[in-house]
C-alpha cells in the first residue's frame, strides 16, 4: 500500500509546490511508482509536470464530489513512473461541497483508497491555507513535509501549521507524522538565514532534512517548461539536493 505524503505550508511562495513536484519526480526516477495529487486550486503541480488542466479528462474535484473515480482521473505524465490526478479552479469551492458530508475530513482518503495499491508513494500538494482542503489532506496522509524559507514570517507560519497538525492528530488521524522540515531558497551567506537555521536546530533538530535547497535560477525556470528539475537540469546543484532529500525521505517513512 502506498505511503501518502503531504507537502504543506499555509504561507505562499515558500517552494511548497516546487518541492512536492521535484521530490515526487526524484522518487519516481529511483524506480518507485509515484502518484502526485494536486490539491491546490491554482494547479501549479499539474502544469509543473506538463499536464494541461483544461484538457485533462478528469480532476481531483470530480473525484471528491463523486463525478468520477480516482482510477478514471489518473493521468500518466511524460516522466518515468510518475502519474498525477490534476487540479482545477473548481477545487476552490470544494469546501462548500463537502461541508455537510459525514466525516468530511476523511473524504479524500476514502476516494483515493482504490488506487493506493497501484503505487509505492502518493505525494499531495496542499493549498497555501489551513482550511478544510488541507485538513482533509492531512487526515489522508501518513506524514507531512513542511517546506519553508529561512525568514521570520516562515517561523510564524510553522508554529500555526504545527497547531493544525496537532488538532488533526487529536480528531481525525492520530498516526500523522511530521516527516521533516525542508529549507528552500537557501542562502547560507545571509545573517537572517543563519539565525533561522539556528532556531530550527534548537527546537526541531530531529525534523530538519540534512540537505537544504539552494536558491537557483534553474529551480525557478523549470516549472515554465513543465519539467521537473531532474529532467530539466539533471546535474544541477538543486537537482542533486532534491535527490538527497528524496533519498532521506524514503528512509524516514
Amino acid at each position: 500500500m502506498a505511503k501518502i505524503i503531504a507537502f504543506s505550508n499555509q504561507k505562499g511562495g515558500v517552494g511548497k509546490t516546487t518541492s512536492c513536484v521535484n521530490v515526487a519526480a526524484a522518487v519516481a526516477k529511483r524506480g518507485k511508482n509515484v502518484l502526485l495529487i494536486d490539491m491546490d486550486p491554482q494547479g501549479n503541480a499539474t502544469t509543473g509536470v506538463n499536464v494541461s488542466k483544461r484538457s485533462a479528462p478528469h480532476n481531483i474535484y470530480e473525484v471528491i464530489v463523486g463525478q468520477c473515480t480516482a482510477n478514471e482521473a489518473l493521468v500518466r505524465t511524460n516522466y518515468k513512473n510518475l502519474w498525477i490526478i490534476p487540479s482545477t479552479l473548481e477545487l476552490a469551492g470544494v469546501e462548500h461541497d463537502i461541508f455537510e458530508m459525514d466525516a468530511r475530513e476523511k473524504v479524500l482518503r476514502e476516494v483515493i483508497a482504490p488506487v493506493l495499491p497501484l503505487f509505492d508513494y502518493v505525494f499531495i500538494d496542499c493549498p497555501p491555507s489551513l482550511g478544510m482542503i488541507t485538513v482533509a489532506v492531512l487526515t489522508a496522509a501518513d506524514g507531512v513535509v513542511i517546506p519553508m524559507q529561512c525568514e521570520f514570517y516562515s517561523m510564524e507560519g510553522l508554529s500555526q501549521l504545527l497547531v493544525t497538525i496537532r488538532r488533526v492528530r487529536q480528531h481525525s488521524n492520530e498516526k500523522l507524522e511530521i516527516l521533516g522540515i525542508l529549507l528552500t531558497m537557501y542562502n547560507g551567506r545571509l545573517t537572517q538565514t543563519k539565525q533561522v537555521v539556528d532556531d530550527l536546530k534548537r527546537y526541531y533538530a530531529d525534523k530538519l532534512f540534512s540537505t537544504p535547497i539552494t536558491r537557483s535560477v534553474k529551480v525557478s525556470e523549470a516549472p515554465s517548461y513543465g519539467t521537473p528539475l531532474c529532467y530539466h537540469d539533471p546535474y544541477g546543484k538543486a537537482t542533486l539536493e532534491y535527490a538527497d532529500v528524496a533519498k532521506e525521505l524514503m528512509l524516514r517513512i
